[in-house]
């Protein structure tokens, strides 16, 4: 082989692997979007019905609320005193509030910040794989990799 045939072979190997590596870094970048623009979907959605519902409940409770405080004016039986029951059932909403509030919290805590963990994953992966050398590891696509042991705590 002559040397000018080697330096062109070896240039279009590095050509090669330049292309192939921002293939990767590219389908890698995708990977996120794909994986939090699903993860955004769901807490919208989630979000949305939220709203709904408590709209919904809202118009119904003005009602309910109503006939409680009413209620409890006739169960206490002062004739003059008939906020009395009013200010019941607002201490009754107050504690069913603080406690729907906690709820709420801690299920969008669950759920935010999304973070997009396939291609979190796979590009640890590639990392790996690129500072290995050669013979020492094996790679393979993600679903053929065997799920990290859990650590205990």
């Amino acid at each position: 082989m002559t040397p000018d045939r080697q330096t062109s072979e070896l240039a279009r190997a590095i050509q090669e692997i330049t292309e192939k590596a921002q293939l990767l870094v590219h389908e890698e970048i995708e990977l996120a979007k794909a994986e939090m623009t699903e993860k955004v979907s769901k807490l919208v959605k989630g979000a949305i019905l939220g709203i709904i519902a408590g709209v919904f409940a809202i118009l119904a409770l003005i009602y309910l609320l109503h006939a409680l405080s009413w209620g409890l004016w006739d169960l206490i039986g002062s004739d003059s005193n008939f906020w009395l029951g009013f200010l019941i059932t607002g201490v009754l909403i107050l504690i069913l509030g603080a406690v729907a509030g906690l709820i709420a919290m801690r299920m969008i805590k669950k759920g935010s910040p999304p973070k997009p963990v396939l291609a979190i994953e796979e590009a640890q992966l590639i990392k790996a794989t690129l500072t290995a050398s050669p013979a020492s590891q094996t790679v393979g696509p993600v679903g053929a990799r065997q799920a990290p042991a859990k650590v205990e705590r």
